[in-house]
C-alpha cells in the first residue's frame, strides 16, 4: 500500500523513519486484514490508525486513559474481528493477560526488538512512555503461542535512521522492528 506524499510531507525529515515504518505496516497487513474487518487498535489514536482510516479499514481505538495491564475487557469485545497493537506491547509490564484475552480470531503486533548496543528507551518525565520490554523474536513468538495464537506471517526490519555516527549505523543495519501477523 502507498502513502500519498500529502501524508509524508507533514512530517520533518527526522520524522521520515516513521513514514517508512509506517509503509511498511501498511505492506505487511495487505491483504491479510479487509477493509471489512472491524478492527481495534490498542492504544490512543495516532498516525498510524488514522492512516489506516485513511486506506479504507474500519478503526476503532483503545481510549487514552485505559491502562491496558490493569483493564483489558475492551480486548473481550466480539464486535472486533481483529486486534491491532503497533508498539504497545513493549510498554505494558505483562502483556501475557491481555494477548490471552483476545476475542477477535487476527492478532497483527508490532515491536521494537532489543538491540545489544542500546538499553532500552526510558523517559524519566512520562511514565507512560517507558519500555518495559524490548523482545527477541522468539520471546514474542512464545508468548503469542502461549496466549494461544497460531503466528502465520512475520517480517524483521532495520530502522532507517539518517543520523551519522555508530549506533546509528548499527540501527541501519540490525533489525530493530518485528511484525507479527497471528490467527486463533
Amino acid at each position: 500500500m502507498q502513502i500519498d506524499e500529502s501524508f509524508s510531507s507533514n512530517y520533518s525529515s527526522e520524522n521520515k523513519v516513521l513514514v517508512e515504518r509506517y509503509s511498511k505496516t501498511l505492506d505487511f497487513i495487505d491483504g491479510l486484514i479487509s477493509p471489512s474487518d472491524k478492527i481495534l487498535d490498542l492504544g490512543p489514536v495516532n498516525p498510524l490508525s488514522k492512516l489506516m482510516v485513511e486506506k479504507g479499514f474500519d478503526v476503532e481505538n483503545t481510549l487514552e486513559q485505559t491502562d491496558l495491564d490493569l483493564d483489558y475487557e475492551v480486548v473481550k469485545n466480539d464486535k472486533y474481528s481483529v486486534v491491532t497493537a503497533f508498539e504497545i506491547l513493549e510498554h505494558l509490564v505483562s502483556p501475557f493477560p491481555l494477548l490471552n484475552s483476545i476475542s477477535a480470531n487476527k492478532l497483527v503486533i508490532s515491536v521494537p526488538l532489543r538491540l545489544w548496543f542500546a538499553t532500552a528507551y526510558w523517559n524519566e518525565h512520562d511514565p507512560f512512555d517507558r519500555h518495559y520490554h524490548e523482545f527477541e523474536p522468539r520471546q514474542l513468538d512464545m508468548l503469542l503461542e502461549k496466549a494461544g495464537w497460531t503466528i502465520r506471517k512475520k517480517d524483521q526490519w532495520a530502522s532507517g535512521s539518517r543520523k551519522f555516527g555508530i549506533r546509528p549505523f548499527l540501527r541501519r543495519i540490525t533489525p530493530r522492528y518485528y511484525i507479527v501477523y497471528c490467527e486463533r
